[in-house]
């Protein structure tokens, strides 16, 4: 019996939602976080995680688009642990055909998936519930001076944020606010 199982989150090859093999009974349930070895036999990739994060947000916060420059690039493995979000990840590969294209879900804590967000990617979140509490692993340690901001709200990527998210009880933060646009980034030679 498989662990954990996966499928991409479309337009992205390797933007991965892996979902994570549930037991309930009478008691509540249980389900295995996280297993190196069954995730990249599931996925199909050796990434080894260094540093866990964990992330509280009240209802209309939203975080992001965060990345990090070479060589300190980050892939991330994240789980909604209670409430929910809408992920959001940009791809800034300049080589890669889907370079600024975007993709979104939505994750709770209660569906028991995971997302996969690969070197050279943006990501970002809004939360939907009154607490949200997010786990994220880290490929590599974060590195303040590599450490950049897409604006979340491009024009050029225009991403289509839930509704009731965008209105005036938007939580940001001011680093957030000052995030750069894709060309701004792409002309300072800022992105991965």
């Amino acid at each position: 019996m498989e662990k954990f199982t996966k499928t991409n989150l479309s337009p992205f090859e390797d933007v991965l939602i892996i979902t994570c093999k549930t037991f309930s009974d009478d008691r509540g349930r249980f389900s295995e976080y996280f297993n190196q070895n069954e995730f990249e036999k599931v996925s199909g990739i050796k990434t080894m995680f260094v540093q866990d994060n964990f992330s509280f947000s009240k209802r209309g916060v939203l975080r992001g688009l965060h990345f990090q420059k070479e060589p300190f690039a980050q892939a991330k493995l994240i789980r909604v642990l209670r409430g929910g979000i809408f992920d959001v990840v940009v791809d800034i590969r300049e080589n890669q055909k889907t370079f600024g294209n975007w993709a979104g879900l939505k994750l709770f804590g209660t569906d028991n998936k995971m997302l996969y967000v690969p070197e050279g990617f943006a990501h970002g979140f809004v939360s939907l519930s009154d607490e949200t509490e997010l786990l994220y692993k880290c490929s590599k340690y974060f590195n303040e001076e590599a450490d950049r901001t897409l604006i979340w709200s491009d024009m050029t990527i225009n991403i289509t944020w839930p509704s009731e998210t965008l209105s005036s009880d938007i939580i940001i933060s001011e680093k957030d606010k000052d995030g750069l646009s894709l060309n701004q980034l792409l002309e300072r030679g800022d992105l991965f």
